[in-house]
C-alpha cells in the first residue's frame, strides 16, 4: 500500500520541485528581464515594481490554473520576448513600452478566444520565426564574451563555470555561474549597494501610449515570439508528458492576467516550459494525476517573490554591467541554437530564413519600425518570391 500523500517522504519532492522551477526560472532570466526595463527607461523602484508584479502573476496563475485544470501547468514570463524589448524599445518612452505591453496582451487574449495565433501560424512559418528570434539574440550572444575585453577575470570565470556545470549540473548551470560572478565581484570590490535599505516594491500604474511606429516594429515580433517561442513550447511540454491541455483557456488566462497587470509593468504572463518540466517528471510523483500540486507549490514561491521585487532589482542594480550581459548571454545561447538550427534545416526556407536572421539581427529601424518587423516582412517578401525551391 502506498504511503499517504501527507506524508513527508511524498511531499518532499513536489515542494522541492516547486521551489526549484521558481530557482530556475529567476536565475536563468531575471537579468533580462532587469535589461529589458532599463532598455525601457524604468527607475530602479519602477523595476522593483515590475518584478514584484510579474511575481504576483506569475503565482496566481500557476496556482490557479494548477488548482483548476488538475495538470502541472506552470507559469512564466517570455525571455524571448524580455530579450527582443531589450534589444527594440531603447529611445521609446515609457509610456509608448507600457501601450505595447498592452496591445501585445490583448492579442493574445484574443488569439487564445479564436484560435488566431493556430492561423498565424499556418502563414508565418516556423522557419521564419525562428529565424526572427534568432536575429534578436544574437546581440545577448555576441555580448557573453565581449566582456572579456572589459574584465576576463570575471566573465571568463563565470563561462568556464557554466561550460563545466552543463556536464553534471545542466539545471543549475546559469545558477552556478551566477554565484561564481558574485563571488569573483565581491573579490574585486565590484559590487555597490546603495546606502539606503531595500523597501517592498509597490507597482507603480504608468498610463499607456499607443504608438503605431512602436507597436508595429516591436509589438507585432513580440507578440509571435511570445505565442512562438514560450506560449507553444509549453504547451508542447505538457502533451510530451501526456497530458492534453486546454490550449485556447490556458493561452487566454494567461494573457488576461498580463493585460490586467500590464500598466503596472507585469509585461507577459506565458505557459512555462523548460521550468515547468522540473515538476512533470517520474521524481516529483510517480502518479502523473498529483503532479499539479508541484506547480501549484510552484505558484506560491511565486507570490513569495512578488514582495521581494525591490530586493531583487537593488541587487541586480549593484552587479557590475559585465556580470550581467554576460549572465543574460548564457542563459539565451541555449534558446540561440536551438533557433539557429530551427531556422535553417529546411532547405526550402533557408535563402527566406537567412535573410530573416540577418535583417533583424541588423538592428536597422525604417520608418520608426524596429528591425524585428522588416526582418520578419523581408522573409515572407524573399518566401514569395522564390517559393518553396530548395537551394539544390
Amino acid at each position: 500500500m502506498q504511503p499517504s500523500l501527507t506524508r513527508p517522504a511524498r511531499v518532499f519532492p513536489l515542494v522541492m520541485s516547486g521551489f526549484f522551477a521558481v530557482l530556475i526560472g529567476y536565475s536563468s532570466s531575471a537579468a533580462i528581464i532587469y535589461q529589458a526595463a532599463e532598455a525601457a527607461g524604468a527607475t530602479p523602484a519602477q523595476i522593483g515594481g515590475w518584478l514584484s508584479m510579474l511575481g504576483i502573476a506569475m503565482g496566481i496563475t500557476s496556482l490557479g490554473l494548477s488548482l483548476w485544470t488538475r495538470m502541472p501547468v506552470l507559469a512564466a514570463w517570455s525571455t524571448p520576448g524580455a530579450a527582443l524589448l531589450a534589444t527594440s524599445v531603447q529611445g521609446l518612452p515609457l509610456n509608448d513600452v507600457i501601450g505595447i505591453f498592452v496591445a501585445t496582451n490583448a492579442l493574445i487574449v484574443v488569439s487564445g478566444i479564436t484560435g488566431l495565433f493556430a492561423r498565424l501560424m499556418r502563414i508565418i512559418p516556423a522557419s521564419l520565426a525562428a529565424a526572427m528570434l534568432a536575429g534578436i539574440l544574437l546581440r545577448f550572444g555576441l555580448n557573453t564574451f565581449s566582456g572579456l575585453e572589459v574584465n576576463a577575470a570575471l566573465c571568463g570565470s563565470m563561462i568556464l563555470t557554466w561550460l563545466l556545470s552543463r556536464r553534471r549540473l545542466p539545471r543549475f548551470a546559469i545558477l552556478l555561474a551566477l554565484l561564481v560572478g558574485i563571488l569573483v565581484a565581491l573579490g574585486q570590490h565590484a559590487i555597490h549597494l546603495p546606502a539606503q535599505a531595500p523597501a517592498l516594491s509597490t507597482p507603480e500604474f504608468i498610463l499607456p501610449h499607443f504608438n503605431l511606429a512602436a507597436l508595429l516594429g516591436v509589438g507585432v515580433p513580440y507578440f509571435l515570439v511570445t505565442m512562438a517561442s514560450q506560449n507553444a513550447p509549453g504547451i508542447a511540454t505538457l502533451q510530451a508528458h501526456g497530458y492534453q491541455p486546454p490550449v485556447s483557456a490556458l493561452t487566454s488566462w494567461t494573457g488576461f492576467v498580463a493585460l490586467l497587470l500590464s500598466p503596472f509593468g507585469g509585461f507577459s504572463v506565458c505557459v512555462a516550459a523548460i521550468s515547468a518540466a522540473v515538476c512533470m517528471g517520474d521524481e516529483v510523483d510517480p502518479n502523473p494525476a498529483r503532479r499539479w500540486m508541484a506547480t501549484a507549490i510552484a505558484g506560491v514561491f511565486y507570490l513569495l517573490t512578488g514582495f521581494t521585487g525591490a530586493l531583487l532589482a537593488l541587487l541586480l542594480n549593484a552587479l557590475p554591467p559585465v556580470l550581467i550581459a554576460t549572465l543574460a548571454g548564457l542563459a539565451l545561447l541555449g534558446t540561440l541554437a536551438t533557433s539557429l538550427q530551427r531556422a535553417l534545416e529546411d532547405n526550402a526556407h533557408r535563402d527566406s530564413a537567412l535573410i530573416a536572421f540577418l535583417l533583424t539581427a541588423s538592428g536597422i529601424s525604417l520608418l520608426g519600425v524596429g528591425s524585428a518587423f522588416w526582418g520578419l516582412a523581408a522573409g515572407l517578401l524573399v518566401q514569395q518570391l522564390l517559393g518553396t525551391r530548395g537551394r539544390g
